[in-house]
């Protein structure tokens, strides 16, 4: 719970130094470089502001965000209003069962939202992941490393996913100190 009021402070305030406005390169690579994903249908879980949601929506996909933060959703209604493949949701990723996400996601992103996830509540988050993916489709999760109560391994992110994902990449991330990006492909 104390998360939740320390990102809704954080937006209220203006202080929110996650939310860059700036694709991240690795997200590019995904969709633009040469190995890129085909377009299909794409799920942004802590979607901020909708930043990568407008971006996937721009780039040929139907892109829907997610985020517990009322203030984020009001920004991210404004950033897609004109993109008619994007759409954002407020809700809590915990409970994708419960919010109004029905079909089978090609693309998961993840930026910064599965780390801060409180334990107890991550098999939740990653049962709805695997409920709302098709086989073949992609997770990609930037995350902090692993220390107390924020942070994963890559040994969690391969257990907590399993059966349903495998992994199939990890690129170091350079802030914090090993922080890293995920890639898991749904089985």
């Amino acid at each position: 719970m104390w998360r939740r009021f320390s990102y809704a402070l954080a937006y209220r305030t203006g202080r929110t130094p996650w939310d860059t406005g700036v694709t991240p390169p690795e997200l590019v690579e995904l969709i633009e470089g040469p190995s890129s994903l085909p377009g299909g249908r794409a799920l942004d879980l802590g979607c901020g502001t909708g930043t990568n949601v407008a971006y996937l929506a721009r780039h040929g996909w139907s892109a829907v965000g997610i985020d517990a933060s009322g203030r984020a959703i009001e920004a991210a209604r404004r950033r897609v209003a004109d993109l008619p493949t994007a759409s954002v949701i407020a809700g809590d990723v915990t409970w994708l069962s419960r919010l109004p996400v029905d079909d089978a996601f090609d693309l998961v992103l993840d930026i910064g939202c599965f780390h801060s996830i409180a334990r107890r509540r991550r098999d939740d988050y990653a049962i709805g992941v695997a409920e709302h993916t098709a086989p073949g489709a992609t997770l990609l999760v930037f995350a902090f490393p692993g220390r107390g109560a924020v942070g994963v391994t890559a040994r969690e992110m391969r257990d907590r996913f399993a059966p349903w994902f495998q992994p199939v990449g990890r690129i170091p991330g350079t802030q914090p100190p090993g922080a890293a990006w995920y890639r898991l492909e749904r089985v």
